[in-house]
């Protein structure tokens, strides 16, 4: 039942990443206009999500993801929290939090980091 657990966590990044290319042109705005920031950061949900599904080089994965929501919270979500809405940067500051407890606990390749 705990391992569901994985399986829980790594899917809705692969649909956030789908997300980024059906939507790229109007998630651009928060990416400082450029779709081309949106369609990296899909590539990148979508390629954690196979790495943790996988369980190749999932610390790493696990560890850059965390990264990448840490920018998001700080370059897209910190403006709508100035102006009451906390919503996306709790979100993306939880989910940077699970990555990298995932990285710590559950990822079974260290063979990049240690």
């Amino acid at each position: 039942m705990l391992n569901l657990g994985k399986y829980l966590f790594a899917i809705p990044f692969a649909v956030f990443g789908v997300f980024h290319f059906m939507k790229a042109d109007m998630m651009a705005g928060m990416a400082f206009g450029s779709p081309i920031l949106v369609y990296i950061s899909g590539a990148g949900l979508i390629a954690a999500t196979v790495s943790m599904l996988i369980g190749k080089y999932d610390k790493l994965a696990t560890v850059l993801l965390a990264v990448m929501l840490l920018i998001f919270v700080f370059a897209v979500h910190l403006k709508s929290a100035s102006a009451g809405d906390f919503s996306g940067l709790l979100k993306d500051l939880a989910l940077a939090g699970a990555a990298l407890m995932y990285a710590k606990t559950t990822a079974k390749d260290a063979s990049i980091i240690g």
